[in-house]
């Protein structure tokens, strides 16, 4: 596959990746521009990524990338702000209840609020272990874009059937699966995971591909304001849609910046949709004929590339 990346706004690019500050580069992209913004902030809570700051300053740097967010989306299209909680002393503060209020200034209408569930994480002494965050998503209007097919999950009882009435004998489920829900269970990018780089806090490319199967449309951009290594640009790349990304660490920018050209090319390997999580209480055999049934439903991946700068580079494969 084809595609143009550039490191500063141009209408044809498919990927613009820009190595800097998304409060200034957010200007540059038109109003109503872009269909899905989707990111996870930094949480202010020190990170190498991020100074922290009094809760009052961290909540105005928030509100000005959101009300910019809200000015370049497009009328039909939405916003998911995937977030955790800021910590001090054991005392938790969940962000997403913290920063409502900003989208809610916004007029925007939130449709779902996400938890999403993982299995491993630090180990708390003092209160129960977080093992969730959530992701907020809010549309800008009453008519929105929202694809449930590409992104339903296997029935627990695929083969059901009405037992009486006038559909009796046909199937009483879809047979394109469920409705994901609004509880999901997707590993975090720990240690052994295929992606995992040196970002600490890595997005699972299937998290956000589930959002733009969802709440895209082929060639529809996907902005990503507080980048990292890439992960929703690997999502909206792999799967036809076309990507802005910001991110002010280098060493983060060059590594999203080879993930994009090699997920172009098909060769980045991610973790596929809908694989099971594995369950250490089946036997072997199980969880192999489980991950093997998975590989067949699921989009082809990748792994490598280079750093762009300034220029615009055609990448083909």
């Amino acid at each position: 596959m084809m595609i143009k990346i550039t490191n500063e706004y141009e209408k044809d690019s498919d990927a613009i990746i820009h190595y800097g500050s998304c409060y200034d580069f957010v200007k540059k992209i038109p109003s109503k521009s872009v269909k899905l913004v989707v990111t996870s902030p930094p949480y202010n809570i020190g990170k190498e990524y991020e100074k922290k700051v009094d809760l009052n300053n961290y909540y105005k740097s928030q509100e000005k990338i959101i009300d910019d967010s809200v000015r370049i989306l497009t009328d039909d299209g939405s916003i998911c702000w995937q977030i955790g909680n800021y910590v001090e002393n054991s005392e938790i503060i969940p962000l997403d209840i913290l920063l409502f209020p900003i989208f809610q200034k916004n007029q925007l209408k939130l449709r779902n609020r996400i938890i999403w569930h993982f299995g491993h994480g630090l180990h708390a002494s003092k209160r129960f272990s977080g093992r969730y965050e959530t992701i907020l998503w809010f549309t800008k209007s009453d008519h929105y874009t929202f694809n449930l097919d590409p992104v339903r999950v296997p029935q627990k009882y695929p083969n059901k059937k009405h037992f009486k009435g006038p559909n009796k004998g046909k199937l009483s489920c879809n047979p394109l699966g469920k409705n994901p829900s609004d509880v999901w269970e997707i590993p975090n990018v720990k240690n052994n995971h295929i992606e995992k780089t040196v970002h600490p806090c890595q997005f699972p490319v299937e998290l956000i591909e589930r959002l733009v199967l969802s709440m895209t449309n082929p060639k529809d951009f996907v902005f990503d304001p507080f980048m990292g290594v890439g992960s929703t640009a690997v999502a909206a790349i792999k799967n036809n849609r076309r990507t802005i990304g910001c991110e002010i660490m280098e060493e983060y920018y060059e590594i999203a910046m080879n993930r994009i050209t090699l997920s172009s090319k098909g060769t980045l390997k991610t973790r596929p949709m809908h694989k099971p999580v594995y369950n250490p209480n089946k036997d072997n055999t199980e969880n192999k004929i489980e991950n093997n049934k998975s590989q067949s439903v699921l989009f082809k991946d990748t792994v490598n590339g280079v750093r762009n700068g300034n220029q615009t580079k055609i990448f083909s494969s």
